[in-house]
């Protein structure tokens, strides 16, 4: 097939590039090469980038032009729409950019799609665990709960975990499936449930087979180890090589599911090329939660750099406290199963990471710029 990748130079996108030209597809990638993630100059600074070049169509543009859309889409089979402004807190901020981006270029790539002559197929778009905010728990006194976003009050006293909202007990945490209540608690989920939602329904209109994929938490070699905002274990690993300390949010024991790159593509591409992925949602993680104190513990570990872990009590307005994926519907339609486990991921990621150079730490920045605004507490 002809496959447009937008955020192709990006991590998933870049890695996805690759595979697929190895299956014999020609892929033409669609990218603005943010500084955030690829550095000022691109050609220098950016691995990514340098992996596809002179091995795709690669087109310097934003989703949010439409004649760069205008030049990417005649002769494409099928559309991986990647591009998107990511990070939870970042986006509580600069909240015009994030929603001109993940809904704004995403409405006029559907507005070109239903307008225009393509002979587009397939578009596969990318969703993300934050559509749902919290995760999926059980309540002896109620059954199945979706807690909503967490009160200031209650974790300023410390109170962390979700509470049932009828008797204030502790809440069991189970798996997100796809039939979870979607209740984002971001801007940047907002976002993305405003992009999957516009895909899945102008796609099925025009009889274009559509399937969103909401990925968990993405990690592995060449994730960005210069941005601030995105990518626990990037933003972790670039202090500790800088021999600077790790804070940790709330008491530590807060998780994520953490998937590794190589199963993303491989979920990514399947849900591309098999006919039973039209018109589905699905849930792609590692399905299992890692708590992250787990994680800053492992790191330090893996580098061997004995900088302090300080669990702070501190908290940011927006996170969720727990969400991992329940992969029963990747695996039954799909045939996904991830590969990579935490351990091994983890040695993967850290063995590449001892191979790049040191980048400059703007951790501090970023954390400065949150309580600016009075998201950081």
């Amino acid at each position: 097939m002809n496959i447009l990748i937008t955020g192709g130079a990006g991590f998933i996108g870049s890695n996805l590039a690759l595979h697929l030209i190895g299956l014999g597809h020609e892929i033409t990638v669609l990218d603005n090469l943010s500084p955030q993630i690829h550095g000022i100059s691109p050609e220098v600074t950016s691995p990514l980038y340098q992996s596809i070049k002179n091995k795709v169509r690669f087109v310097s543009g934003s989703v949010c032009d439409e004649a760069a859309w205008r030049q990417v889409l005649p002769g494409q089979d099928a559309i991986v729409h990647l591009a998107a402004e990511t990070g939870t807190g970042q986006s509580m901020y600069e909240i015009r950019r994030y929603v001109d981006v993940n809904i704004g270029g995403t409405g006029l790539m559907l507005d070109l799609l239903a307008n225009g002559k393509y002979q587009i197929k397939k578009v596969v778009v990318a969703s993300s665990r934050s559509i749902y905010g919290e995760g999926k728990y059980r309540s002896d006194a109620l059954g199945i709960v979706y807690p909503g976003a967490r009160k200031d009050e209650d974790m300023q006293a410390g109170r962390f975990e979700p509470l049932c909202p009828e008797t204030g007990a502790p809440l069991s945490l189970l798996a997100t499936d796809e039939e979870s209540k979607i209740h984002p608690s971001s801007v940047y989920g907002i976002t993305k449930q405003n992009q999957e939602q516009m895909v899945m329904t102008v796609c099925a209109s025009l009889g274009i087979g559509a399937t969103a994929l909401r990925y968990q938490n993405v990690y592995g070699p060449g994730q960005s180890l210069s941005n601030p905002y995105t990518g626990i274990l990037s933003i972790f690993s670039t202090r500790i090589k800088n021999g600077n300390g790790l804070s940790i949010f709330e008491d530590g024991k807060e998780s994520r599911d953490f998937v590794f790159i190589s199963d993303i593509v491989a979920a990514t591409t399947l849900a591309l090329t098999k006919n039973e992925a039209d018109g589905e949602v699905f849930g792609i993680g590692a399905g299992v939660a890692t708590d992250v104190l787990t994680v800053a513990q492992s790191l330090v570990h893996a580098y061997g750099v004995n900088v302090p872990i300080k669990v702070t009590g501190a908290y940011r307005l927006g996170d969720i406290r727990h969400n991992y994926a329940d992969l029963s519907k990747s695996t039954r339609l799909l045939g996904f199963k991830p590969e990579i486990g935490f351990e091994q991921g983890i040695k993967l990621f850290t063995e590449w990471v001892n191979q790049q150079a040191v980048q400059a730490d703007a951790y501090d920045v970023s954390i400065a710029e949150m309580k600016q605004r009075g998201l950081y507490k």
